[in-house]
């Protein structure tokens, strides 16, 4: 292999110290980890040391990348390196695109890309390295990769080799998981970097304090700037903030993300023109694996944007959190390749101190369908099978084969279903492969490539105003224009081209790989977009609320809502694409309208009448209905004929213990009725055991007491207060009842002849009753069979208590002259004997007048 420059070029690389011993343990061992500084030269070098090893006569190198843009850049790197271009010696594979010949013996692929391949080939035929590049990083990819590489090593393919490489990854751990590796360790050299700890207050958002750092080192000439933002909104908008502060001409402003058309990926990469400086504005991407020519300046936000899933509700929701100090130091590091450098932090060295020291693993907070997939198709339905450096959590995992399910990829036994293994071969979440698949046989795949190739790709569309329109339609829609080579105007918005030329060429490949002919969906197909996004989120068809405006709930129980008005918002029935996965409700940023009969006839299968028996605590009735299900959707309700009266009879039981007894047709004789048995059972009089008849336990023995007398209603109205009495007496046998009259009587008789009610409400029962009604009686009436005196509320004539007493005769001997004195002032008319013990009780209220002309006798 000619290679030119070549062994000059690596020898200057600090990596080239460990060669050697690269070499000799690469011989003995089937893995090795090293361990190499940024800026050593690992991804450029190492697959070229390696290749012409004895171990690899014959055989490929395949190289994992992180990200696609990282994949391109390595194989290029490489080719220029040994004067070739990409293709021949060296390639690579990323999604829906490769750069490969028969002669290529070094391929840099995406993770994603390996187990495509591993489920291709579980051998690697003619593959005798993988090298994990940047593994620090903790992709998922990565992760299932090397545990299905360790599942191949020694078995299906015995020389197969693994080395892991990385920054700033801890490698004990990793050594471990490989069965004890050795460790290859580089010092690297890499020139000082100046670190500014910049406290930037909460409230400023990152782009200002990333465009106020820049334009203070552009103002002291400090030199090329690299500046990471958490995402491509950031940079956009710091990128609006430095154009407007006019800078000089010698600055060039170059976005870098993950999205980026190709060609202005490159911009961000190369050298300035002489004379010139840039300013690469980047996510996380620039963090590890490029070469960024020229960086002397990194000014770093220290956050970044990830998915976080949630297995509760199905989804995913991306957040902003700091970095760890391996990033934050991964990033310091880009600006001491060249000469000495300067990083600015734009948080305090306190904060600093209490990042974590290293990146989470994505496995631990991803969607794991796509992971659930592939270990279905290895012939692995529980993760304990293989080895894990994090292993995928248990909820997440059955959350996502329980997906799979649904979509068909699995069986009920929970093995992979041939459906399952043709998602498996598309480069596309499992969701999107059902969809494709699905939507070809209907006749609809054309549709279902372009409305994948939007799900994975950024929204073409820029909303001007803060009014967005939500509609897949509209994306549908320019895209066909685009095709046809025809303007493409909608109120306030602006169309990204680059966008949509990555769009058009993602569907085509989809299509050429699914045999479908290439061709834009008629106006009439797009028309079925719902439909077709239905097969992809079936958990997220949304049916608006009753009298909501933009308010719906979804197939899974969660709520969805539009956070500004939207056209959409008419539509009873959606399917929700993109949402922004909070757990109540989440906003809709994409989504299509579908027809209520659309959704019958396709999901004709997952449809479930529903039969309801249950309690109304508004209508205080048991409601007997069939529901139309689809999830939590209901699409039709109708009454339930004659149903089951033992289970209106248990609604009916339970409706009452939730919204309490209380709600029953109580009467205060009832109440009073209650206290007596209380009280009886509370001193143990005869006739007992008396039954506790408190709230509580009539509560939890409704169906003893209740129950009889209530079958066959259904309303609370039904029940009279009469059969209420009825039911309460029930609980008492007919000894008890007469017990109860006999020893706790609602009235007793009062020495003036009037019968009189006895108030049980109180601890003591109290019986209110006038002063003069009781003349005569020397002692307190009593029930209980005499053990218990009663609470006698003496009062005036005009009925206001006067005094309180249990024990009359004390009150006549003690009390009442004083009592007396006070009552005849006020009430002069009245009777007020001197001795009320001996004095004849009346219940009039006054003197008995003297009939007209009558002769008073003196005697």
């Amino acid at each position: 292999m000619q290679r030119p420059h070549f062994s000059e070029i690596i020898d200057q690389l600090p990596v080239a110290s460990v060669f050697g011993q690269l070499q000799d343990l690469l011989a003995r061992h089937l893995s090795v980890v090293l361990v190499a500084p940024p800026g050593a030269g690992k991804t450029t070098a190492v697959p070229l040391v390696l290749l012409d090893q004895p171990w690899m006569s014959g055989k490929r190198i395949l190289m994992l990348a992180p990200r696609r843009l990282a994949a391109r850049s390595a194989a290029h790197r490489l080719a220029t390196l040994i004067g070739e271009k990409v293709g021949q010696t060296t390639g690579y594979r990323v999604r829906l695109e490769s750069r490969v010949g028969p002669q290529t013996r070094i391929e840099v692929i995406t993770e994603g890309i390996l187990t495509r391949m591993l489920q291709h080939d579980p051998s690697l035929d003619g593959v005798g390295l993988v090298i994990f590049d940047e593994f620090h990083e903790r992709n998922l990819d990565a992760d299932l990769g090397l545990a299905l590489c360790r599942d191949v090593q020694g078995v299906l393919n015995e020389n197969l080799r693994l080395l892991v490489m990385s920054a700033t990854l801890d490698p004990a751990p990793v050594a471990d998981l490989l069965g004890g590796a050795p460790l290859v360790e580089c010092k690297g050299r890499m020139f000082p970097v100046a670190t500014h700890y910049v406290e930037v207050s909460a409230s400023c958002p990152a782009q200002r304090a990333v465009a106020d750092a820049v334009l203070h080192s552009v103002a002291n000439q400090e030199g090329s700037l690299l500046a990471f933002l958490p995402g491509a909104p950031e940079i956009r908008r710091t990128a609006k903030i430095l154009e407007a502060a006019n800078l000089p001409d010698l600055w060039i402003l170059a976005p870098l993300y993950g999205t980026l058309p190709r060609n202005r990926q490159d911009t961000a990469l190369a050298r300035p023109p002489k004379g010139r400086y840039k300013i690469v504005l980047a996510t996380a991407i620039a963090e590890t694996s490029l070469t960024i020519d020229g960086i002397r300046v990194v000014i770093d936000a220290g956050l970044q944007r990830s998915p976080r899933f949630d297995p509760v509700s199905g989804m995913s929701q991306l957040v902003t959190r700091p970095v760890s100090r391996a990033s934050a130091d991964q990033r310091r590091g880009r600006a001491g390749r060249l000469g000495p450098g300067i990083c600015y932090r734009l948080w305090s060295e306190a904060v600093h101190r209490t990042l974590p020291a290293h990146k989470r693993p994505e496995i631990l907070d991803a969607d794991l369908s796509g992971l659930a997939l592939e270990l279905a198709g290895w012939g692995v339905d529980n993760p304990a099978a293989l080895g894990w450096l994090a292993p995928p959590p248990t909820p997440a995992f059955a959350q996502a084969r329980q997906l799979l399910t649904e979509l068909d990829a699995l069986d009920s036994q929970g093995k992979i279903t041939r459906h399952g293994r043709r998602m498996a071969t598309l480069p596309l979440h499992p969701r999107t492969a059902h969809m494709v698949l699905t939507a070809q046989q209907k006749g609809m795949g054309a549709l279902a490539c372009d409305i994948a190739a939007l799900m994975g790709e950024r929204d073409p569309l820029h909303f001007v105003s803060h009014q967005r329109d939500a509609d897949l339609r509209l994306r549908l829609e320019a895209l066909a224009a685009y095709r046809a080579k025809q303007p493409f105007t909608h109120a306030d918005t602006q169309v990204d081209h680059n966008a949509l030329r990555t769009l058009q060429i993602i569907a085509k490949q989809l299509q050429h790989r699914l045999g479908i002919r290439s061709a834009s969906p008629s106006p009439a197909k797009r028309s079925n977009a719902g439909l077709v996004l239905a097969w992809a989120y079936p958990d997220r068809i949304a049916q608006k609320r009753p009298g909501s405006q933009a308010r719906y709930l979804l197939t899974n129980g969660r709520g969805a809502f539009f956070g500004s008005p939207e056209p959409l918002s008419t539509s009873p029935y959606l399917v929700t694409a993109h949402l922004d996965g909070q757990r109540r409700e989440a906003r809709i940023f994409m989504a299509a309208a579908i027809d209520r009969h659309e959704l019958m006839d396709q999901f004709s299968d997952r449809i479930r009448w529903q039969e309801t028996i249950a309690w109304d605590s508004k209508r205080q009735a048991v409601t007997a209905i069939r529901r139309q299900r689809l999830g939590a959707l209901t699409l039709d309700t109708e009454p339930l004929p004659d149903p089951d009266p033992q289970t209106v009879l248990t609604a009916f039981i339970a409706g009452i213990r939730k919204d309490g007894i209380m709600i029953l047709p109580w009467r205060r004789s009832l109440r009073t009725w209650q206290a007596r048995v209380r009280l009886l059972a509370r001193m143990d009089a005869p006739g007992g055991p008396w039954p506790d008849v408190s709230d509580r336990m009539l509560t939890e023995t409704l169906e003893k007491w209740l129950a009889p007398f209530v079958y066959g209603s259904s309303r609370l109205s039904d029940l009279s207060p009469r059969n209420f009495a009825f039911a309460l007496n029930s609980l008492l046998d007919r000894g008890q009842q007469q017990a109860l009259e006999n020893q706790a009587p609602t009235h007793i008789t009062v020495p003036s002849g009037s019968r009189l009610p006895i108030d049980y409400s109180a601890p003591v029962p109290v019986l209110a009753v006038r002063i003069q009604e009781m003349f005569g009686a020397s002692t307190t009436p009593t029930i209980a069979g005499g053990r218990l005196p009663l609470m006698l509320h003496l009062l005036s004539p005009a009925g206001r208590p006067a005094q309180i007493t249990q024990d009359l005769g004390s009150f006549w001997e003690n009390s009442y002259p004083e009592v007396k004195k006070e009552l005849k002032g006020r009430y002069p008319k009245h009777v007020w004997p001197d001795d009320p013990m001996h004095a004849a009780p009346t219940n009039r209220t006054k003197r008995k007048k003297k009939a007209p002309g009558s002769v008073s006798r003196k005697n």
